[in-house]
């Protein structure tokens, strides 16, 4: 998540007011509160090192990024870390989930419409069957894809390369993740539970995205009970800026979330 530019403040230093709760302009803050770049998100340091190093050699090489795979709890910052890959290298970026990718012909046509360098993202990539998954051996590890016209005695392989391209798989059931598919990830990155500092810092930067006035109180309580989960934390926070609007509450404290749970 994106560092807040305010320092969070402990319990004797109190926490800078914000704007008071408004209502204008708010469908276009939710599109913010996910960071753009690497450097913006919140915690994950050794995990963003190694990123960092990845994109880095990549340029250098001057070619593609390897092959990611995320896994770990839902709520983490998967998507996240997706969508920042691309925007560092420069890249579009096409998002799918494997229970989308229901025969290899979908697959096949992802792959081919892909251009130089992009992303391809695939959540929930422990639910592609093992048909389709075979599609991707090849992709992934010689960049080509491997059609079969025909069948029986007279069917013949033809084999198309592609475009260079990175892909990022997320996953919450790594264990489900065959071994063929698991050998051709460059990194396998395990994304834990953020700590309440984090946790704090990134509930604190939604506020003031959100316009919402907010105390220290109320953020250490919600993130106590965000259970280190991203998500978790901000979709409490949205309950509570949509109860306060509600009540015409402009300040948050620890009596408003109370309210609020």
């Amino acid at each position: 998540m994106i560092k807040s530019s305010k320092k969070y403040q402990r319990k004797d230093s109190p926490v800078k007011s914000t704007r008071s709760i408004d209502k204008k302009d708010l469908e276009e803050v939710e599109t913010k509160i996910r960071p753009s770049k690497i450097d913006e998100m919140i915690g994950r340091k050794q995990e963003k090192e190694t990123i960092k190093m990845m994109i880095s050699s990549s340029k250098k090489r001057d070619e593609v990024m390897d092959h990611v795979l995320f896994y770990g709890p839902p709520g983490l910052g998967k998507t996240t870390f997706a969508l920042a890959i691309a925007n560092e290298v420069g890249s579009s970026i096409r998002i799918t989930s494997g229970p989308a990718i229901e025969r290899q012909g979908d697959l096949a046509a992802i792959l081919t419409n892909l251009k130089k360098n992009d992303v391809l993202f695939i959540d929930e990539i422990h639910r592609l069957s093992r048909v389709v998954e075979e599609i991707l051996y090849p992709a992934m590890e010689d960049r080509a894809l491997d059609i079969v016209m025909g069948k029986g005695s007279s069917a013949k392989t033809i084999r198309l390369t592609l475009e260079p391209f990175t892909l990022i798989g997320a996953t919450t059931q790594v264990g489900k993740i065959s071994s063929p598919m698991r050998d051709r990830f460059g990194l396998i990155q395990r994304l834990d539970f953020f700590g309440d500092e984090d946790m704090i810092m990134i509930l604190k930067r939604a506020a003031d995205l959100w316009s919402i006035d907010i105390d220290t109180d109320a953020l250490e309580m919600l993130s106590s009970s965000s259970r280190g989960t991203a998500r978790v934390g901000l979709r409490l926070l949205r309950r509570v800026r949509d109860y306060c609007m509600s009540k015409g509450i402009q300040s948050v404290n620890s009596d408003s979330v109370k309210s609020t749970m």
